[in-house]
């Protein structure tokens, strides 16, 4: 017996509406065009399907069954339906976000909480474990957007600048370094450098700072929670380096001081790496212009 989606569709129509001619016109096709299908199908079927005599029309135990079968299957595909409706409008999408960049958690949740109330059919998700392999994931599709300082050539991969800022040291307010006014990589070389739980690489007080120098810190530690590290700075455990904007609501504290790496300062920029592809989608023009908008908003709200 071969069925099609129109078959159980019909059954389910004359059950509801009781007879060929009302259902017909739920169909929207002749009812003589009705009655044939109804016939073709139970010839396919080997039964019949309906008790004619009964008034209204009604379904035999077999056309029972295919009842049942309608009412499991039709609004799946009713569903999934509106589902590809939806993504062809751009309302329903994927955005799974992996950074490397630890402390763009700050920033990033108050932009995701205000994506997500215009946005409720895209699904959000945040990789962590993907922090090292960003890029290479994005490529082969597992995530939609990474969050990164260091941008690559990558065929099909646009880099989107969001917004800079500046590594920033973090000593306790009466460290020796607070009379020089800033940072050279040779002065970390005897500190406890407290740091994310990142690869080197991947880390600007590294990759930016240190390492082109050739400079070793004394010791590193690794520390997951902004607030964790500030603490131990306080309390003259180690010294760490931080973007400017998850520092600049310490400004205000008295316990530890903020100094430029080199007496220029060190600026970096921060990106949003998607597909080409995706960016035609208007839920990524959203979450874009609010990654780029949103931080410097709280920045300027931290100030004041």
């Amino acid at each position: 017996m071969h069925l099609e989606l129109r078959h159980l569709r019909t059954v389910r129509a004359i059950h509801e509406q009781g007879g060929l001619a009302r259902a017909a016109e739920v169909l929207n096709i002749t009812q003589s065009a009705l009655s044939h299908q109804v016939k073709a199908l139970e010839e396919q079927a080997g039964v019949d399907l309906f008790v004619r005599r009964a008034k209204p029309m009604r379904l035999s135990p077999a056309g029972m069954r295919l009842l049942r079968l309608a009412e499991q299957v039709l609004p799946l595909v009713a569903a999934t339906e509106a589902e590809f409706k939806g993504v062809e409008a751009g309302r329903i999408g994927r955005l799974h976000i992996a950074m490397e960049c630890h402390a763009c958690f700050d920033w990033l949740l108050p932009v995701l909480d205000i994506f997500r109330r215009t946005w409720p059919e895209v699904d959000l998700d945040i990789r962590q474990r993907l922090a090292f392999g960003a890029l290479p994931a994005l490529a082969r599709q597992e995530v939609d957007l990474v969050i990164s300082s260091d941008p690559e050539e990558m065929a099909g991969i646009v880099f989107q600048p969001l917004f800079d800022y500046s590594p920033t040291l973090v000593v306790p307010a009466d460290h020796p370094l607070v009379a020089k006014g800033y940072a050279d990589p040779a002065d970390l070389a005897g500190e406890t450098l407290i740091t994310y739980p990142m690869h080197r690489a991947r880390l600007d007080v590294f990759s930016q700072f240190l390492t082109p120098a050739g400079v070793e810190p004394a010791r590193q530690r690794t520390v997951e929670l902004t607030a964790v590290s500030l603490m131990l700075v306080a309390s003259g455990r180690g010294v760490a380096v931080m973007p400017d904007w998850v520092l600049r609501r310490e400004s205000a504290n008295a316990e530890i001081a903020l100094l430029p790496l080199t007496q220029g300062g060190i600026i970096r920029r921060l990106y949003a790496a998607v597909r080409a592809e995706d960016l035609a989608q208007p839920y990524m023009a959203h979450v874009l212009r609010l990654s780029r908008t949103e931080p410097l908003r709280m920045l300027r709200g931290a100030v004041a």
